[in-house]
């Protein structure tokens, strides 16, 4: 197996003054050079062999997407350590649980994010960390980092220490890494519950990356737009590791914002973006207000969340480019995806085939397989598959059935020419009365009418019939909407009544993840407690 590092270390010695990096932000851009990026990771990896770091130790780091995240990856990877990166939207309550989880011995965190001072919150937390030893911080290196004293916590800027380490110090050995040894702990995004620890092997992440890049036919002239979280899974394997490995430029966002994000596709000649539904739908939106669409774009992966159908054939047309719909998991990396030589009925409202040597299947409750057409429990038999959750053994062994398919939680259906038609997660069921309401058919119709700008439909509990289903909505700017509304575009489209919400709840955002997923247990939630009126609509 071919490390990350040393496809980069090649990249250095042989390409060293071409782009590697593109940092944007709203106070202007920064780039790298492949000699750049290499450099810095090896002045890094320096400072974690001089703070004893080890092989196989874990290495923290809550970053945005910026040119660091990149060096401080590749110096963990360079040094045998496993990367933790956490979500920069996380604070002292999730932060805090992940550290200990993840048993971290050090931590990288940015002086200022969104108005906060992450310092100040690991500060705050600091006597309850168990296992954090260092605290590195990056920014503006003037002020003293202020610790409690029952921190028990070294502390210091990057820059700073950077600076220190000898100018004549010797690159650090790379320390030999196996195929099967970890590279990755990577927590879920809890969009069902309590985040799970995953961990990933380098020969799985490096699979899982040539995978994408064979199918979407990507080669060394294309350039990568990383819009996605770097502490997820789509922006960390599918956009960072992914450039890398081609050995092509990556175009950083540190904050999302859409005409910036237009710009930036435009400026640096993007073709390649993958990332979930919100990217998708304000990109379109922006286009649609009067941006110059990006013409180097060529191809937009859409995964992470659900992808309305009308939104894929929206873009496609607004955009001018090949929307390609795909399936994965963390657990899993992304086990099918469309080609953009797919036929625009099949990359815009499927979930794509089966990548090579990655199998799917569709089985009953029985764990029976189910023939095409049927829909059922997928479940998938990939060699890109998690090599367990953390300290969760009996977790792992629950993931997957007795002949070792991963069981993936969700509810498909495979169509006749094998394409992977994704229906919902079994824990969006709804259960009227003993029949089943297809939850996931009747957000794709409701995303079509003129109002809606995002829609969950998730079950409310009721004494008599188990559960109904409400819809949460957000509108789109100057519409409004009510039930009886809601209800008459349903039955104009010849949709049963039993499968008609019977509440509307109107809010301005949807919750979600920083990656872009409805969080559906939230809502789920919160219809516990709405009050149900006989709000059944008879048209």
């Amino acid at each position: 197996m071919i490390r990350l590092t040393e496809i980069v270390a090649t990249r250095a010695r042989e390409r060293s003054k071409e782009l590697a990096i593109v940092a944007v932000g709203e106070h202007g851009t920064a780039t790298l050079t492949w000699h750049e990026l290499w450099r810095q990771s090896e002045r890094i990896a320096a400072l974690l062999v001089e703070l004893e770091v080890r092989q196989g130790d874990t290495v923290a780091y809550q970053l945005p997407n910026c040119a660091e995240f990149v060096a401080i990856t590749l110096a963990i990877l360079r040094i045998g350590a496993v990367c933790c990166p956490l979500m920069p939207i996380y604070r002292e309550r999730e932060l805090g649980w992940m550290l200990n989880r993840s048993q971290a011995r050090l931590l990288f965190v940015r002086d200022r994010y969104h108005g906060r001072c992450p310092i100040d919150e690991i500060a705050n937390i600091a006597p309850q960390l168990q296992s954090l030893e260092h605290l590195i911080a990056i920014g503006r290196s003037s002020p003293a980092i202020a610790l409690p004293e029952t921190a028990r916590l070294s502390s210091c800027w990057l820059e700073q220490r950077l600076t220190s380490l000898s100018k004549d110090e010797r690159p650090v050995e790379p320390r030999a890494a196996l195929a099967t040894d970890l590279a990755q702990l990577l927590f879920t995004s809890g969009t069902s519950g309590t985040p799970k620890g995953v961990l990933h092997r380098h020969d799985a992440l490096m699979k899982a990356a040539n995978l994408a890049i064979a199918q979407l036919g990507l080669t060394a002239s294309d350039r990568l737009c990383v819009p996605s979280p770097l502490a997820h899974q789509t922006g960390f394997l599918y956009g960072m590791w992914m450039a890398l490995a081609l050995g092509v430029p990556q175009i950083l966002q540190e904050r999302w914002e859409p005409r910036l994000a237009v710009a930036a596709l435009t400026d640096w000649s993007a073709t390649f973006v993958q990332a979930a539904t919100p990217f998708l739908s304000d990109l379109v939106q922006t286009v649609e207000e009067g941006a110059t669409p990006p013409q180097s774009l060529r191809i937009f992966v859409a995964t992470g969340a659900a992808v309305p159908r009308a939104l894929a054939h929206r873009a496609a047309r607004t955009l001018q480019t090949a929307i390609c719909g795909a399936f994965g998991t963390t657990e899993g990396c992304l086990a099918t995806l469309c080609s953009p030589a797919d036929p625009p009925a099949k990359a815009c409202n499927t979930d794509g085939r089966p990548l090579p040597t990655v199998q799917i299947r569709i089985c009953d409750d029985a764990g029976r397989s189910l023939p095409c057409q049927s829909e059922g429990h997928l479940q998938v038999l990939s060699p890109t598959m998690f090599q367990g959750y953390l300290d969760d053994p009996e977790g792992t062994a629950h993931a997957y059935t007795a002949d070792g398919w991963y069981q993936t939680g969700d509810l498909a259906v495979i169509d006749a020419e094998g394409y992977l038609h994704v229906t919902g997660r079994v824990k969006d069921v709804i259960n009227r009365g003993g029949e089943k309401i297809p939850v996931a058919e009747i957000e794709q119709l409701l995303y079509q009418h003129e109002a809606v700008r995002e829609v969950a439909v998730v079950a409310m509990p009721d004494a008599r019939l188990g559960e109904r289903a409400c819809a949460f909505v957000a509108l789109q700017a100057g519409h409004t909407l009510d039930l009886r509304e809601l209800c008459n575009f349903l039955n104009a489209r010849r949709v049963a009544k039993p499968y008609w919400p019977e509440r509307l709840a109107l809010l301005d955002e949807l919750p979600k993840t920083a990656s872009g997923k409805i969080q559906k247990f939230v809502l789920r939630e919160r219809a516990r407690d709405l009050p149900f009126h006989n709000e059944r609509v008879t048209t």
